[in-house]
């Protein structure tokens, strides 16, 4: 096996030559620490004290640092420049050390001429973030001395009351064999052993011994255990590369996966021949092209200065790129707003192409390594006529080109081993993979290939018979994790567009989906970026279709049964948020896009027109169920007038559902299936012919009858049903249904057998996700505020109410509240403490106010403070005849609700309904109010000074949360 000497992967440059000139290079440190401590020696040559040793290696080391935090924060050192500066000042403290640590013991230089203190794991690789462990492995003898002992105690003590943090082992040579055979960590750590000091023949022995313990044991074992470790830890950090708040190091195409890559090369080249993985030298033997090793140098480059950032801003070794830490590390390396797309935005789709980068880079060396490190092929499956006929051929029961096929002569031969391999449910050679990426700018000359995209509508929409499917299985998203020699592997249908995403092959072919390739949205709504929310679209879209989401979206279901357009909703899935990140309205910019698309990809002329309709109204049923009231007549009628289409009712609905189940699991709940599948049935009965707009009147006195007959059956007098039908005006009876109709005459009744002023009833409805709560008082001024704060102060979050005032003074006010998680507010304990807080509001016991004062702005979490959320008013008188729809846009936080209901009854106006949606940390609370005359307020100067008022307290709260956001940036986000 090649020697294991070390060498850092990869490598950008070496430290700038720091000459004898340069006072704060690391032989000048080395230099000024022994001076140092000898002139605090004095002239009795003996070690000073250890207290003023400490504050002398203090001194150094924080003087050390701080020129390297300066000339990086300048950008006069890359990250690995300085993570490489910061390794050899180490390396020097440590040396220095080490020498001191034997005159302060009084036991000299003989013990250290017996002992050697090395450097492992990253540091061994001589790469140092600011706050990263500093890893020492203390080689001793089989039966160290004690004064051995003695001075790794010291050493190791020295650095703690440094403050450094270290992490150490101190083993025998035997020692170090024997775990580094059980455990790979210890294995891998070991293979960056890099001495520091101490003897040199002791280290000679046990690299001797490590590299015949590594060579008895063989790559294939490492490289399998490396593989394991990887989709673990891709399993604990959230699989998907595309989190919007990911781990740099640990994540899916992080600073790990690079370092794995590095670890198997060592283990299966060494570096005898080559100094660098990623050096000239290792480019020429031809395992990567010079742009392939140019591109995974910057990225190497990229992510280490991101890390250093990362750990210079936070103060700790911080390696999770968090919302508020996006835009400040943005900010530190030069990202700004260019045209349309704010600074973070951009700093973060560098950083997600980057990862992707990286992935690409495993692909590509991966193959190689594996060879190498297994040899030949197991086992040669002989693929039938008809594929080798095409090109093709299989090995180990994956697929890929025969041999004389180029992806550089042949592009369409990309796409047809894509089909191949789906149709024949075989993987994809891990070879294979490695030349889709190499001639992935090919697959642009097959733009206005018609073969090409019937292929790739094929690989979208998944069109082959159910009866060749398994639905049940386990979704692939590594050709790597996988059992190389399982036979026949069923994938995932999804699994194959990511690999034409992953590839390059996707924007190569329709060039507008590379612009939002790594595309994000810097918000806590979306979790993930443009791209990888798109093909989760997708993957549920085919989950439903297959049943397996029936439980969870079962009004889905039943519609993705007989889908007539099936063909234009996938492709309206992919293209629904393709122009994110132009600006404007990407709905319609999407629309255009349709246009044009459709057809080169062979679509029919009625196809299209399908998919650019419901790309420009892929947000009018969410934004309808969510932010209007769908007891309105005008509501649902609007809506029919656009939709026009039962079929297009129906992919809307669909094309919605997955939408917004693809940005993450806890944004879709039942509350909101109920309100969609609401919407959908009375919108479908209009454009059926059913509930052709029959007068207000018939409706109401339809409701009142069946009301009464029901109440009859219970045994009600007809003098308790008269009085409970004239309660109610005509909203009342058009606003619920019989059964909550009947509840409501049952509490009335009891409320006035008892003069209680106060009525409050909870009911837990697990099955829509919510809790309902009734509450019956006398009417006031500010008491839908009161009743609000009195909510949020009890932990629950409104979600949608209905306020009615009865006949006879009484309100009666509905609300639907979940708790934090998006569930029924339903713990027993919990809804007590509701009551309890509701009717103490309303009694004048509790200063609602007062107590959400207590809840500061400045609480907010760091994290989502450092997402701006520009407050909006819009006020629209058309969206119903009876009602002024004011619409509030801002931060979600305790008491939003209070303190916006607060400001309307302070403005004179009568709250007739509240529906409450978030995005994230934005909330937007849409509000049917009237003017106390019960009649739509229309004045302009009137709703001129309503905005104002509404936008400027809006304005307030979110100045104490973000000041330093300018007037000019106050323009609100497209909500999604």
């Amino acid at each position: 096996m090649p020697s294991l000497q070390t060498a850092a992967f990869p490598v950008v440059s070496d430290i700038p030559p720091a000459g004898g000139d340069d006072p704060l290079s690391p032989e000048c440190l080395a230099l000024s620490l022994t001076v140092a401590l000898r002139e605090a020696a004095g002239e009795t040559g003996a070690a000073p004290a250890r207290d003023v040793a400490l504050t002398i290696f203090r001194r150094h080391l924080g003087r050390y640092q701080m020129e390297i935090r300066t000339r990086f924060e300048n950008r006069e050192l890359k990250g690995v420049q300085a993570a490489k500066a910061l390794a050899a000042f180490a390396d020097e403290m440590v040396k220095a050390l080490a020498q001191f640590a034997g005159e302060a013991l009084g036991i000299g230089q003989e013990p250290l001429d017996q002992v050697v203190v090395a450097a492992t794991g990253g540091y061994g690789k001589r790469m140092l973030a600011p706050f990263s462990d500093i890893d020492l492995l203390f080689l001793t003898p089989e039966n160290p001395s004690a004064e051995i002992l003695s001075l790794v105690e010291y050493i190791l003590y020295f650095l703690w009351d440094m403050g450094l943090k270290v992490g150490h082992a101190t083993r025998s040579i035997s020692e170090c064999v024997s775990q580094a055979e059980q455990d790979t960590t210890i294995r891998t750590a070991l293979l960056d052993a890099r001495m520091l000091i101490g003897s040199f023949t002791l280290f000679a022995m046990f690299e001797a011994r490590f590299i015949v313990a590594c060579v008895e044991a063989g790559s294939a074992r490492f490289i399998a255990d490396k593989r394991a470790e990887r989709t673990e830890r891709h399993r604990r950090f959230g699989d998907s590369p595309y989190l919007v708040e990911p781990n740099i190091k640990e994540g899916r195409g992080g600073l790990r996966d690079m370092q794995t890559l590095y670890w198997m090369c060592r283990y299966i080249f060494g570096t005898r021949h080559v100094s660098d993985l990623l050096a000239p030298e290792f480019t020429r033997l031809g395992f990567l092209t010079e742009q392939e090793a140019a591109r995974a140098r910057r990225s190497w480059d990229f992510l280490w200065t991101v890390r250093l950032h990362l750990h210079y801003v936070a103060g700790r070794g911080e390696d999770r790129l968090t919302f508020d830490m996006q835009p400040v590390v943005g900010g530190r390396m030069g990202y700004t707003r260019h045209g349309r797309q704010n600074g973070v935005e951009r700093f973060m789709r560098h950083y997600f192409l980057t990862v992707r980068e990286v992935m690409r880079l495993t692909h590509v060396l991966e193959p190689t390594i594996m060879r190498v490190a297994l040899g030949p092929a197991a086992h040669v499956m002989k693929a039938d006529d008809a594929m080798r006929d095409a090109g093709f051929t299989l090995i180990d029961g994956q697929i890929l080109p025969d041999r004389g096929v180029s992806f550089e002569a042949q592009p369409l031969k990309m796409f047809e081993i894509l089909e191949w391999a789906r149709s024949r449910h075989v993987a994809l050679h891990p070879l294979a993979r490695q030349q889709l990426i190499r001639w992935e700018r090919r697959s642009s000359a097959l733009r206005s290939n018609p073969r090409a995209a019937e292929i790739f509508l094929s690989l979208l929409c998944d069109d082959r018979p159910a009866r060749h499917r398994r639905p049940h299985a386990r979704e692939i998203r590594d050709d790597l994790t996988i059992q190389e020699t399982e036979q026949n592997r069923h994938l995932d249908h999804v699994h194959w567009l990511r690999v034409l995403n992953e590839t390059g092959l996707w924007g190569g072919l329709i060039p507008e989906w590379s612009r939002i390739v790594g595309q994000m949205q810097f918000d806590t709504y979306h979790i993930f970026t443009v791209d990888e929310h798109t093909i989760e679209a997708i993957r549920i879209l085919r989950c439903v279709e297959n049943g397996l989401m029936a439980d969870e979206i079962p009004v889905a279901y039943e519609l993705a049964r007989d889908l007539q357009s099936r063909r234009a909703l996938y492709m309206a899935v992919m293209l629904h948020d393709i122009a994110k990140g132009r600006g404007g309205d990407h709905s319609e910019i999407g629309s255009e896009i349709a246009l044009e698309l459709c057809p080169t990809l062979g679509l029919s002329g009625e196809e299209t027109e399908t998919v650019s309709w419901l790309v420009l109204q892929h947000l009018l049923l969410s934004h309808t169920a969510f932010q209007r009231d769908i007891d309105d007549p005008k509501t649902i009628l609007d809506v029919a007038d656009v939709v026009q289409s039962p079929e297009r009712l129906r992919l809307l609905l669909l094309l919605t559902i997955v939408d917004m189940r693809a940005v993450s699991p806890r944004v879709w709940n039942a509350w909101k299936a109920t309100l969609l599948r609401e919407l959908y049935t009375r919108v479908a009965e209009v454009l059926e012919g059913g509930l052709a707009t029959p007068e207000r009147d018939v409706r109401v006195a339809h409701s009142k009858a069946m009301l009464a007959e029901l109440l009859s059956e219970e045994g009600a007098s007809k003098e308790e049903i008269d009085h409970f039908l004239e309660l109610g005006y005509a909203g009342y009876w058009l606003s619920f249904d019989q059964e909550t109709q009947l509840r409501h005459a049952r509490l009335i009744s009891e409320a006035e057998s008892r003069s209680a002023p106060f009525v409050i009833e909870t009911q837990p409805l697990p099955a829509r996700g919510v809790t309902e709560v009734t509450i019956h008082t006398q009417d006031h001024p500010g008491l839908f505020a009161e009743i609000a704060g009195a909510m949020a102060l009890a932990g629950a979050s409104i979600v949608d109410a209905r306020i009615h005032t009865l006949t006879n003074g009484m309100a009666l006010d509905t609300l639907w509240i979940q708790d934090a998680s998006g569930e029924a507010f339903d713990e027993p304990h919990r809804l007590a403490k509701l009551s309890a807080l509701a009717e103490q509001a309303l009694r004048g016991g509790l200063d609602v106010a007062a107590e959400i004062r207590k809840n500061n702005p400045a609480q907010t979490l760091s994290r989502t403070r450092a997402i701006h959320v520009p407050p909006r008013v819009v006020i629209d008188n058309r969206a119903s005849n009876s009602h002024t729809v004011v619409e509030i846009n801002g931060r979600d936080r305790s008491g939003l609700l209070h303190d916006v209901a607060s400001a309307l009854s302070d403005l004179r106006l009568q709250i007739g309904s509240a529906h409450i949606t978030t995005y994230g940390v934005r909330a937007i609370d849409v509000f049917y109010v009237k003017d106390l005359s019960g009649m739509k307020v229309t004045d302009e100067r009137r709703l001129t000074d309503i905005r104002d008022r509404l936008l400027a307290g809006l304005r307030k709260v979110e100045a104490k949360i973000n000041p330093g956001h300018k007037e000019a940036e106050l323009t609100a986000a497209e909500p999604e």
